[in-house]
């Protein structure tokens, strides 16, 4: 039941921040972006704390076929967040010291070694995710 109602809740925090965007007469533009982030991802994070909650029971009653216990599974967890965020971020640095880049060296062209640099840097932070996932799924 709780299932169904997380559904139609995922459905409005999607639906109602259109509805909003189309009533204001597409004024609210980042408004309505911002309402259907928040409201998403709030719901999104509900439904899987409720989910795992309620899956260990059942997860404990299956370990003794499979081997795995919840901290294994929360390994995988936390090595995936750590790629996958830092990937995330590192993206975000490149697109800025990339454009930034691209904007020094059309004023000055003997200066792309040094921007390559500092877009190198940026690409260093999806290595360092990587590297402590690794480090997480051997301990």
């Amino acid at each position: 039941m709780l299932m169904k109602v997380l559904f139609v809740l995922i459905a409005l925090s999607v639906l109602a921040p259109i509805a909003l965007y189309y009533k204001s007469g597409k004024s609210k533009g980042k408004e309505c972006l911002l309402m259907n982030a928040i409201s998403f991802f709030a719901v999104i994070g509900v439904g899987v704390v409720y989910t795992l909650g309620c899956s260990v029971p059942a997860f404990a009653a299956g370990a003794a076929q499979t081997g795995m216990s919840v901290g294994e599974g929360l390994k995988y967890i936390g090595a995936a967040l750590s790629t996958g965020l830092s990937g995330v971020g590192g993206g975000i640095a490149v697109a800025s010291a990339a454009s930034a880049a691209i904007g020094a060296m059309s004023e000055n062209e003997k200066i792309m070694g040094k921007t390559l640099i500092f877009v190198a840097l940026a690409e260093g932070i999806a290595l360092y995710g990587l590297v402590i996932s690794f480090m997480i799924l051997n301990s």
